[in-house]
């Protein structure tokens, strides 16, 4: 009998909802340099629930003990509701030269255990560890490969504050090494210190002796809650602010402690009251009753009307800055516009009280001052049984910009050993230091994207995003600063290594969502106009669904850039003269977004926030003060933007407030000194925007009526720089609408001739008119059927104006 050798394999999600139905186990091996290609029967593998209380697979193969120090590759296959045989490691070799992904070992005398991780939701961090089926247990990990120890610390609810002397500090657990520099806590510890911290708000830390001899406090970064609804760094105050209470709730949570939380039960109700909170129901009870059949959530990219929305912006009217219970209170205001999906801007943990989120610090945690992860799930509940869809905004292109307590030096002193951020050689090739660190585009230094750790970092906290609390998508942040645009501080010399690994970690990123939710939508912030960018990734490409489409923006608006080989349309229009405008450029963009992309013509940066920039009803008069005839002016052209927006074969949405006319600039800066840019949307739409919200929702469900409207087809039948016109064509399943776009200060009341043998014969009829009275408009319409004959129409056409046709 020939010896040999066990190996055990496990493929461990980290999730624990079940959505792996079944999987198969593959290896190949390399002996003595002679790599095979041939990889072995795929062999079944056993469910279990692993130690992390998450589904789990495991099988045990005999090898020959002769292949002892043999290299093995190995790989699962997974099957899901959806699909049979997907290849389930998604994380790809950590090379450059590679996208192949399987795991790899050498053969061990004695025998071995391989394990995959799909996400490190359950790996790192504080989770439940089950022993003998029961959860009683718990154990704490944090990566920190330089580090010479770690140590748990523990902190008090009260303060909810470690300073970086550790003062705070009740009780310490010595932490030991394992695979990969992950250390845990002792496991003769997880019985004790689950009944110390009792999963219910306990304040900790990790202490860090680093490779220098040094320590560092520093935070959990799979930390599922920082504590501290303030804006304070009791090290570091600013100048002139008052000095930090004492107290978690004056506390800037980037800075704060983590918290242990227990990710497998959601508060019962929104506010308690008191904290830590006592009414709790398991996930399962929570999400029950989330969605409603007479309220379906849209399923497809095509049928997406998005409202772009910022949380801390919802004070409606008031100083104070919004939160989840404001936008809770919003969503009626919603359901009558009709969207049926926001995009929330960032709400990952960040710093500082008020901002915009784009400054993340701690990816699992939600901003504990907005209301934190509970009352999340709240919000994301009331969407969904509205009818509204809910795709959060993530940033992977940079971290917080004071990152002390979490990403920065996290476990060494050395700028070459920082772990989270990619640096170029060692320091000592520089005349100063961060000459070695990357920058991108983005408002700080590049991640270290070519660690497998930090990659997994981001996949594993959009995974627990996705399945602890339901989101429908995401979109992230101008994705090209990671995948295209990498260059050394020093010198801006590029860098293309962190380019590769940058594309590496989008394309793992969307095949981990993709196995977890294959419905789910992947949105970029990418302006290069790489078509890889939203290619299948089996296809080379990056995995997204669409990417936002700056050019059409630039093209209708221009205020941000002013660049002359852009339209501008509205920006011109603006300077009330009658000059052409290039309607030709704008009608070609138009069409082209059919292209997988998401149109606007306004988003969070280019209202007010870029230079140049501002809102929409501003642009359209020049800053003009809107009053009398010229609010209907600008009113008249934003019923323009916001139509061709809504019509365009492209995927439509728009930022929060354009539909009432919101006029104040949207400033960071604003937000980060404390200035007053909100305005009352409500009281809005029950004044001076009344028009404006009524156009808004009579055009958004006509679009969600038409399937014409949603389809991605697009035929321009003409344009007109002179006369400031251009229509096009949307036709689907039967369904065929005429749109006609005006920008002319003069109306056609005689009539206006479209001739185009793509125009179809037959009998046409008004469906929506932006000049109705109901809109504030003049009310020249077209009444009865409007006949074509040999591509020839004759429309009646308004001043600055969008008329649809559909034929009968």
């Amino acid at each position: 009998m020939i010896p040999t050798i066990p190996v055990h394999f496990e493929y461990r999600t980290g999730l624990r909802r079940s959505f792996l139905l079944a999987a198969r186990l593959s290896f190949t091996w390399n002996a003595q340099g002679m790599h095979t290609e041939q990889w072995s029967q795929p062999i079944p593998m056993e469910m279990f629930t692993a130690d992390d209380g998450c589904p789990a697979f495991r099988a045990t193969v005999q090898l020959d003990d002769s292949q002892v120090g043999w290299a093995f590759d190995w790989g699962v296959a997974v099957s899901t509701a959806e699909r049979a045989d997907i290849w389930g490691v998604v994380a790809e070799v950590n090379s450059a030269a590679s996208t192949e992904r399987f795991r790899s070992f050498t053969l061990q005398q004695g025998g071995q255990t391989e394990q995959y991780f799909l996400t490190h939701c359950r790996r790192l961090g504080a989770n439940k560890l089950v022993r003998d089926g029961q959860p009683d247990a718990i154990r704490f990990a944090c990566w920190a490969p330089n580090a010479q120890a770690v140590e748990l610390v523990i902190g008090g609810r009260n303060s909810g504050y470690i300073s970086s002397q550790g003062e705070g500090v009740l009780a310490s657990y010595t932490m030991h090494r394992g695979a990969d520099g992950v250390w845990e806590t002792q496991a003769a510890d997880a019985a004790a210190l689950a009944a110390y911290t009792g999963f219910n708000h306990q304040p900790y830390m990790y202490r860090i002796t680093r490779e220098d001899g040094s320590v560092a406090y520093r935070t959990d970064l799979y930390s599922r809650c920082q504590i501290g609804g303030g804006g304070k760094n009791p090290e570091a105050p600013r100048q002139g602010e008052a000095p930090w209470d004492g107290t978690r709730a004056d506390l800037d949570g980037s800075k704060s402690c983590s918290v242990v939380i227990d990710p497998e039960r959601v508060c019962e109700v929104f506010d308690e009251g008191v904290w830590p909170e006592t009414r709790w129901l398991s996930e399962e009870e929570f999400w029950r009753d989330e969605y409603r059949a007479d309220r379906p959530l849209p399923s497809r990219l095509d049928d997406l009307v998005i409202y772009e929305l910022h949380v801390d912006g919802l004070g409606l009217g008031r100083v104070s800055v919004g939160t989840l219970q404001d936008a809770i209170d919003f969503l009626p205001y919603l359901r009558d516009l009709g969207v049926n999906t926001v995009q929330l801007m960032p709400m990952a943990e960040f710093q500082d009280r008020a901002g915009w989120g784009y400054s993340t610090s701690h990816y699992f945690a939600i901003e504990y001052a907005g209301g934190g992860r509970d009352k999340f799930k709240h919000l994301v509940r009331e969407c969904h049984r509205n009818g509204i869809a809910v795709i959060l905004d993530v940033v992977y292109n940079h971290y917080t910009f004071d990152a002390d307590r979490a990403e920065w030096a996290y476990d060494s002193s050395l700028h070459e050993n920082n772990i989270y951020y990619w640096y170029e050689g060692r320091a000592g090739d520089y005349p100063q230091p961060e000459g070695g660190y990357v920058d991108n585009g983005s408002s700080g230094w590049a991640p270290r994207y070519s660690a497998e750790m930090v990659r997994r970092m981001f996949t594993s906290s959009a995974a627990a995003l996705l399945s602890e609390f339901h989101f429908d998508g995401f979109r992230v942040d101008l994705t090209q600063a990671i995948h295209r645009d990498n260059v050394r501080h020093a010198d801006g010399r590029s860098v293309p290594d962190a380019n590769v690994f940058g594309q590496k970690l989008l394309r793992e990123w969307s095949n981990t969502l993709r196995l977890i939710r294959p419905n789910v939508f992947l949105i970029a912030e990418d302006h290069t106009g790489w078509r890889a960018v939203f290619q299948p990734t089996e296809q080379g490409g990056l995995g997204f669904d669409a990417t936002w489409y700056a050019d059409y923006y630039h093209h209708l608006i221009g205020d941000a850039q002013n660049d002359p080989s852009r339209a501008r349309l509205i920006r011109l229009a603006g300077y009330g003269g009658d000059e052409p405008l290039h309607m030709r450029w704008f009608a070609d963009t138009l069409a082209a977004s059919a292209d997988s992309r998401i149109v606007y013509h306004e988003s969070h940066d280019e209202a007010g926030n870029a230079e140049g920039s501002a809102r929409t009803i501003v642009v359209a008069v020049n800053g003009a003060a809107l009053l009398g005839d010229t609010r209907r002016y600008a009113e008249a052209r934003v019923h323009f933007a916001a139509g061709m927006t809504l019509t365009a074969p492209g995927t439509p949405m728009f930022f929060m407030g354009e539909e009432v006319g919101a006029s104040l600039p949207y400033r960071y800066d604003d937000f980060r000194a404390g200035r007053e840019s909100r305005e009352d949307f409500v009281a809005l739409r029950a004044g001076a925007g009344a028009n404006l919200f009524r156009f808004y929702a009579d055009l958004i469900r006509l679009r969600l009526a038409h399937p014409a409207l949603r389809a991605r087809n697009c035929e321009i039948v003409h344009t007109s720089d002179d006369n400031r016109m251009f229509a096009f064509r949307r036709r689907s399943s039967g369904d065929d609408m005429l749109v006609i776009g005006s920008l002319s200060n003069w109306a056609f009341r005689g009539g206006y001739r479209f001739q185009d043998t793509r125009i179809a014969d037959g009998q046409w009829r008004e469906v929506f008119n932006s000049d109705a009275a109901t809109y504030g408009g003049t009310d020249l319409r077209n009444g009865g059927p409007i006949a074509s004959i040999g591509g020839v129409i004759t429309v009646n056409i308004p001043a600055n104006c969008l008329i649809v046709l559909q034929r009968q």
